[in-house]
């Protein structure tokens, strides 16, 4: 759907933003808007989609994995395989060509998982932009290895050591620095939260995914799918394969949230299961608060869905009952995570296997009901595992502690190399 004016989604969505930013997010939403109807901007996007990024993204059909979800077919979008290694390559690369055409030099980003900053630094490698990604202290830790791309891709990283060091301090960093630098300076938001336009633009830039899902499915299976999973931190994933079906109502839509150690526990990040509405990071959406209107501390095995509150476009979508929302558990995600190494020969991100879990789930619930037809499932495996492989090893127990603790003592002693003393 798009926002009514004010890039209202129902009751979410809006512009909650120090007056200072107002006149920047007028010049970008003039800008997007103009851009998406000039032909030179919309054929340059569609050339990176294809040349550099290596669209479209294949679907491919996992029958070991399905066979653990009732028997039903499911097939997974492989927004893996795209460069840098997720979906965040689509929105990136479309903010920041509008970045050179606003005529603006820098670019800010936030990341959890590192693979938005990853996207963002070889965007602006490409473009010619300085970059700098502010994420949380303890996501530098958990995704190193991406820490180590930004750098090598000539992006400044900040950790960001308040709060709880994580996704939601990063933003906090990211649109301290944006209100001071606004005028050379264009904050490359990862998700589609934030004041409006960045919900509905971001939406569009990923809406490629649910575009050609919607159109490999058919002419795999010769219909629509039955179901849509993805997981759901932000959302931008989640929105852009939902875009692809939204205006099919036979297509259930479920996004599965980061239930971490259960929602009685109190340590997760599912907003429509432990929140409720209120306004964080310059939206009006869900958000995790206690009762005096704070912000929750949050808890996810997945730095990158450990976020407290979610995109509007979700909040309208949930409320008005179009797509369902439901937390997976830090132990589902990782026996998903597993299975679908074992089965078919795919490490996925462990953000994507929140997504897989809950397909999981779905099928088992589809199956129950089937006629002749094998329903169909349709995931959105929205980023690889490369970067997880260190936290998987560690939950798993396929690495000896004692060796780990060494590793690091000897990696602290190592002298600074003359790269790191040149500012990478």
């Amino acid at each position: 759907m798009s926002p009514a004016v004010g890039g209202r989604f129902g009751d979410f969505g809006g512009r909650y933003v120090p007056e200072a930013l107002v006149a920047a997010l007028e010049e970008l939403e003039e800008a997007w808007r103009d851009a998406m109807g000039d032909p030179d901007f919309t054929d340059e996007l569609a050339r990176l989609h294809r040349d550099y990024t290596g669209r479209p993204s294949p679907l491919t059909e996992v029958p070991r994995f399905a066979e653990h979800a009732g028997g039903v077919r499911v097939l997974l979008k492989r927004e893996d395989l795209n460069h840098t290694g997720s979906h965040k390559i689509n929105n990136v690369l479309g903010q920041a060509l509008l970045t050179v055409r606003m005529g603006k030099k820098r670019v800010i980003a936030e990341t959890g998982a590192g693979q938005h900053g990853v996207a963002t630094a070889t965007a602006a490698a490409l473009l010619g932009l300085d970059c700098v990604v502010y994420m949380g202290e303890v996501d530098t830790r958990r995704q190193a290895l991406n820490v180590a791309r930004m750098r090598l891709l000539g992006a400044e990283v900040v950790p960001v050591a308040t709060g709880s060091a994580t996704l939601k301090d990063a933003i906090n960093e990211a649109m301290r620095d944006w209100v001071t630098n606004v005028e050379d300076t264009h904050y490359l938001l990862g998700t589609v939260t934030g004041p409006h336009p960045f919900p509905s633009m971001v939406r569009e830039f990923h809406s490629i995914i649910g575009t050609e899902a919607r159109e490999q499915v058919l002419e795999r299976t010769g219909r629509l799918p039955d179901a849509v999973c993805a997981c759901v931190g932000g959302g931008s994933n989640a929105m852009g394969i939902f875009s692809g079906f939204l205006d099919d109502e036979g297509v259930a839509l479920y996004g599965f949230e980061a239930g971490g150690e259960g929602i009685e526990s109190g340590r997760h990040a599912a907003r429509f299961s432990g929140g409720e509405p209120g306004v964080l990071h310059g939206a009006a959406t869900y958000v995790l608060q206690d009762e005096d209107g704070q912000t929750r501390e949050t808890h996810s095995v997945s730095a990158g869905l450990d976020y407290p509150s979610v995109g509007p476009e979700h909040a309208y979508l949930h409320d008005t009952g179009r797509a369902t929302y439901e937390p997976v558990t830090d132990a589902e995600a990782m026996d998903a995570f597993a299975l679908l190494c074992r089965t078919e020969g795919i490490i996925p991100a462990i953000e994507s296997a929140h997504a897989l879990a809950g397909a999981l789930r779905v099928g088992r619930r589809l199956a129950e009901d089937a006629g002749d037809e094998v329903p169909v499932v349709v995931v959105n495996l929205s980023g690889r595992g490369d970067k997880d492989v260190d936290t998987a090893a560690r939950w798993f127990g396929l690495v000896d502690a004692e060796d780990l603790v060494e590793a690091e003592q000897l990696k602290a002693e190592e002298p600074v190399s003359e790269a790191e003393g040149s500012g990478w």
